[in-house]
């Protein structure tokens, strides 16, 4: 697997955690006081699907290729179809958003997003493609150093009570990287306690989660959901067979919402054996 994100933008993945961060971010904008994300691992915030690295691993035509080809109707389906369709009209035919741009695009005015990519290249590009928006502050280092360096945020004498933090590593070694995520979460809860904090994870082999997930539930915040979606069936360890999103402090109700949404994810994109879940690690009380 190449860990560049080009390589698999637009696929099942991206499909869950993109359909799941905007609607975290609707959950938010409920209210009206102003939001900070911080994207920790942020990539390049937008790709080509007709570049060389998609069409190599042809991974989007699984993913938001078949969504967009015919969606089961949901109105969390139909919020990203229709960030990816604005995506397009404002960057091509071939554009695709990344977890930066959803957020720039889904959030207001008054908000503000940092985004962190640790690449050179895609650092530059992340920067470039946000040069514009004065609402996005890209920062070229390691998002969990960023965790600590910028939470609380704060702009000026302005303190943000209310937003999210998505953490998408790229999990080149993924107990190691589980590690990380737990430490760093850990951390900023205790400096911003009130926050979601959504963490993408592949899946290959679901028992191989176990430790993590236990370890997960033990993170002092006010409550934790998991959210997974299978594609293919769970007896390979040599394929991404699915991915999850863990959050800790969900906004309400947000278990409704992709309990409902997953089964019809499942069913436009996987294949036999497929399946998906929503589960409290957590309950709120």
């Amino acid at each position: 697997m190449n860990y560049r994100h080009a390589f698999h933008a637009g696929n099942h993945a991206d499909v869950l955690k993109h359909v799941v961060l905007l609607a975290v971010c609707d959950a938010l904008l409920a209210k009206p006081t102003p939001v900070f994300a911080l994207d920790t691992h942020a990539g390049r915030g937008l790709y080509a699907l007709d570049s060389n690295s998609a069409q190599r691993t042809g991974e989007a035509e699984g993913g938001i290729g078949r969504l967009l080809a015919e969606a089961p109707k949901h109105p969390a389906i139909a919020r990203y179809l229709g960030a990816t369709r604005a995506c397009r009209a404002e960057h091509g035919h071939a554009s695709y958003p990344g977890s930066p741009w959803l957020l720039a695009h889904a959030l207001r005015e008054d908000d503000r997003i940092a985004v962190c990519e640790l690449l050179p290249e895609e650092a530059a590009q992340l920067k470039s493609n946000f040069a514009r928006d004065s609402r996005v502050a890209v920062h070229a280092r390691d998002g969990y150093a960023a965790m600590k360096a910028l939470l609380p945020p704060k702009l000026g004498t302005v303190k943000f009570n209310r937003g999210l933090v998505l953490i998408d590593p790229p999990y080149e070694a993924q107990l190691e990287e589980f590690d990380h995520i737990i430490g760093a979460v850990r951390e900023a809860l205790t400096r911003w306690p009130q926050a979601t904090y959504a963490i993408w994870y592949p899946i290959k082999r679901r028992r191989s989660l176990q430790p993590f997930l236990r370890r997960a539930a033990t993170v002092p915040a006010k409550s934790s959901l998991l959210a997974e979606l299978m594609i293919h069936p769970d007896d390979s360890p040599l394929r991404m067979n699915g991915s999850g999103m863990l959050l800790f402090n969900p906004p309400w109700q947000l278990d409704r919402t992709l309990a409902s949404v997953l089964p019809l994810l499942q069913g436009a994109l996987g294949e036999a054996g497929a399946s998906s879940r929503v589960e409290w690690l957590k309950p709120a009380a």
